[in-house]
């Protein structure tokens, strides 16, 4: 479908990292007029700050990422659990308190959270980034049922091997034993593109896909379903 974004005003935040170029690229491709932040979002007023700036919004892409802690679970200290949180899970709240009455006002929108697989499927040394990752889906399948009758939809990616710079650096792309661990663990045998998950969050974000509500998507390659 050739620019199905076509008049819709899109907030992507957190828009240097993580998926946030390759989306405001696809994006941009399909019509979109973007709202790029790059605010950081773990002060309390800062989700609303970021909305207010941004005027009217038909979608919100929260777009959030950290450097994934690799603690193991007994040692894992308050700290670094709530700043986990504080980053990937406290913003979304704020974020849809001061979207929502706005997009209710135009008789709609869209919110799709760019998630993680890594609350899918156990992963060692991963407990706070898995937990924090998971609360996020289950914060999206429970307001997506609630604002799904308000004509909102809400749905969240949850990716992992995916091409993008927060995860998965050119250092990390051109260990060998990457290549490897991808043979083994992948069975699509590669990375996801950024394009190819951007092309599937721009329909998501378009009209074509109203129907979907509260729901997780798995895009990582079959990491999560074998």
């Amino acid at each position: 479908m050739s620019r199905m974004l076509e008049g819709k005003r899109i907030l992507v935040t957190q828009a240097g990292d993580f998926m946030g170029p390759a989306l405001c690229e696809a994006f941009a491709a399909q019509g979109a007029t973007l709202i790029a932040s790059t605010a950081a979002l773990s002060a309390p007023e800062a989700a609303g700050e970021v909305i207010a700036a941004a005027g009217p919004v038909d979608v919100l892409v929260a777009n959030l990422a950290i450097a994934a802690p690799s603690t193991p679970a007994v040692d894992v200290g308050d700290d670094e659990w709530r700043s986990t949180f504080a980053a990937l899970v406290d913003p979304l709240p704020r974020l849809v308190r001061a979207v929502v009455p706005g997009m209710l006002a135009r008789g709609g929108g869209k919110i799709l959270v760019m998630g993680s697989a890594a609350a899918l499927r156990g992963m060692r040394r991963a407990s706070t980034y898995s937990a924090a990752r998971g609360a996020q889906l289950a914060y999206v399948q429970a307001i997506g049922v609630e604002l799904a009758p308000r004509n909102i939809q809400v749905n969240a990616i949850a990716q992992n091997f995916v091409d993008n710079p927060t995860y998965f650096p050119p250092a990390v792309q051109q260990d060998p034993r990457f290549h490897d661990r991808l043979k083994r663990e992948v069975p699509l045998g590669r990375l996801v593109s950024a394009g190819e998950d951007a092309a599937f969050a721009a329909y998501l974000c378009s009209d074509a896909a109203d129907c979907f509500v509260g729901q997780v998507f798995p895009v990582c390659g079959g990491w999560a379903i074998r």
